[in-house]
């Protein structure tokens, strides 16, 4: 299996060949008002998770309107979950950037339109620590492989800490290749940091991110932190072998005390960024 590595801005697809793994496929469409793109029958389950903008989807005779946002701070993100062998159809109905992930399925289960209000939208850590985390997949979720969640983490903030990694399929651990898409709230100056380090492989990247900059994690503990000023949105996709769905991570011995002083500094108070319910 491959290192992690960044795609920076300009990619158009990933594909697992590409990556050099086995499952994940990940790309954003950015499709015109009034234009459209297909998705074939391919062995695939999809998640759709519109960016900016507002798409309608056809499949099987059904349709569904998703997204609205102007951009992913403006608010809570909608997916579209297409199963196994759905061919579809996605249209812009306003300017668009859609999102699309992709894995192998061996189950067809029904198509499901997850809306802001069907959510799992938390606030998470503590201090400088403190995010926002909005899951649009969960292990419940009636699918075979696929999660998807958004975060949100304010400028100067750590995210995903203390680090976890998800490369072994064990008690307390789960085998997952992971994908982190960046956007800045200031796309032109803004930038974060990515940590991925491995200690029993001998490998540490510390990387520039950047808007619309990809990261691949096939293995490697990993944090992510946001630069001073510029608030920082990373949509995940999760996808691994286990039958069984599961998020399970194991977090760095050596940096899971830091969460002990957590309840006495309390969440940053900048959050939610996001509220489900905006005046």
């Amino acid at each position: 299996m491959s290192e992690p590595k960044i795609l920076t801005a300009g990619w158009d697809a990933v594909t697992p060949a590409e990556a050099g793994w086995t499952y994940i496929s990940f790309s954003v469409e950015t499709v015109p008002a009034g234009e459209s793109f297909t998705l074939p029958v391919d062995g695939q389950e999809r998640a759709l998770v519109p960016l900016s903008g507002t798409a309608e989807v056809t499949a099987d005779d059904q349709s569904w309107k998703l997204g609205g946002r102007q951009t992913v701070f403006d608010g809570l993100g909608w997916c579209l979950y297409l199963p196994l062998d759905t061919a579809a159809t996605v249209t812009a109905v306003t300017d668009l950037q859609i999102a699309v992930a992709a894995a192998p399925a061996t189950t067809k289960h029904q198509p499901v339109l997850v809306t802001p209000d069907d959510t799992d939208t938390e606030l998470r850590g503590g201090g400088n620590a403190s995010r926002q985390v909005n899951s649009l997949m969960l292990p419940a979720f009636p699918a075979d492989r696929l999660h998807v969640i958004e975060v949100w983490t304010p400028g100067g903030n750590w995210s995903s800490y203390p680090p976890h990694k998800h490369e072994h399929d064990h008690d307390g651990e789960s085998e997952l290749e992971e994908t982190y898409y960046y956007r800045l709230r200031d796309p032109e100056n803004g930038w974060g940091v990515q940590r991925v380090y491995s200690p029993e492989r001998d490998f540490d990247l510390v990387q520039t991110v950047r808007d619309g900059d990809l990261l691949l994690i096939p293995w490697g503990y990993h944090t992510t932190a946001a630069a001073h000023g510029h608030d920082l949105y990373y949509l995940n996709v999760l996808a691994g072998p286990a039958p069984k769905r599961t998020l399970q991570a194991f977090q760095d011995p050596c940096l899971k005390p830091t969460q002990d002083a957590w309840p006495a500094v309390g969440l940053d108070t900048r959050l939610p960024f996001i509220p489900r319910y905006p005046n």
